[in-house]
């Protein structure tokens, strides 16, 4: 039983195809890189699979269940969290203010409304999840004042608290600092394997040793799939990706 299967799957814009025929495969508690190079279709992807984008055609099947049709709500609720190319987190909060959101599973509006009676519990949970992370200390803190580095870890941590069993990540090192990577990295490597995750990253070689199996885009097509030896060594990926 896969955790997550892809099969077919087609999406155009404005008749221009951005993911042609795109199947592929991921054990439970796999650790997957899908790389290609700029406008491989890797962020287009991941929409698809949680929802953000509605596909053409093809199918997504999450654990058995067949869940195209489902709204990305829907689809979370199953079992499926993602992180952002661009960070989408409150930078005027605090970082215990954003898990808790995410917690809640409410939008910053209706916070007032009806988290009041459940702040307590919610914080404690909140800084429990931050000590995941390493940034209990900071828990008061407001976003806008901690690194790049930190407000990935802490993107990555909201999405732990939805407690997945299949992790989108998407370019979670990308615009880090080589200490903010190692310590991202740590973070990745860490995460149990009752969780499924999913990463992509346009730097192959800095996120080689997180990955078991490798997925190649290019223009919206898998070129090349399997291990990172058979990935690296394929001369599909170093003419398409690594441009030689």
């Amino acid at each position: 039983m896969a955790a997550l299967h892809v099969r077919n799957l087609k999406k155009s814009f404005g008749g221009l195809p951005a993911i042609q025929d795109v199947s592929l495969s991921v054990e439970p508690g796999e650790r997957r890189l899908i790389i290609g190079p700029n406008g491989a279709g890797k962020t287009t992807l991941f929409n698809l699979i949680t929802g953000d984008l509605k596909a053409d055609s093809g199918g997504i099947v999450l654990f058995e269940k067949q869940i195209l049709k489902f709204p990305t709500h829907r689809r979370a609720h199953m079992g499926l969290a993602r992180t952002y190319q661009i960070i989408t987190l409150f930078p005027k909060d605090t970082l215990e203010h954003n898990i808790a959101l995410s917690l809640l599973g409410l939008s910053k509006r209706r916070w007032h409304a009806f988290a009041s009676f459940r702040k307590d519990s919610l914080y404690e949970e909140a800084r429990r999840i931050l000590k995941l992370v390493d940034l209990e200390p900071l828990a008061g803190r407001l976003l806008s004042e901690v690194s790049y580095g930190d407000k990935r870890r802490v993107e990555i941590a909201m999405a732990l608290a939805q407690k997945p069993k299949v992790l989108l990540l998407d370019e979670p090192l990308a615009g880090l600092s080589r200490e903010e990577r190692a310590t991202v990295k740590a973070l990745i490597a860490a995460i149990p394997r009752e969780t499924t995750v999913v990463m992509i990253e346009h730097d192959m070689d800095t996120a080689l040793d997180l990955a078991e199996r490798i997925t190649v885009l290019h223009y919206g097509r898998v070129i090349v799939e399997g291990t990172r030896a058979e990935v690296v060594s394929d001369p599909r990926t170093k003419e398409i990706y690594l441009g030689h």
